[in-house]
């Protein structure tokens, strides 16, 4: 048991090393596209929302 989670560790430890991590200008530029994104989502759920009430609203009034 022991042996398996030092092998597991060691190869976690190997696959870390082959990683291709991002630089930062890449991670800022895909953390703004994320949060930019997450916006228009958000914007376009709520003017949904507000219209679907809006006209909910009318037809029970």
């Amino acid at each position: 048991m022991i042996s398996k989670i030092k092998n597991y560790i060691v190869e976690s430890k190997q696959e870390f090393k082959r990683v291709n991590w991002p630089t930062k200008q890449e991670t800022g530029r895909m953390t703004l596209v994320v949060v930019i994104f997450s916006l228009a989502i958000a914007a376009f759920l709520g003017i949904l929302d507000f219209t679907f009430r809006y006209l909910l609203g009318k037809f029970i009034i």
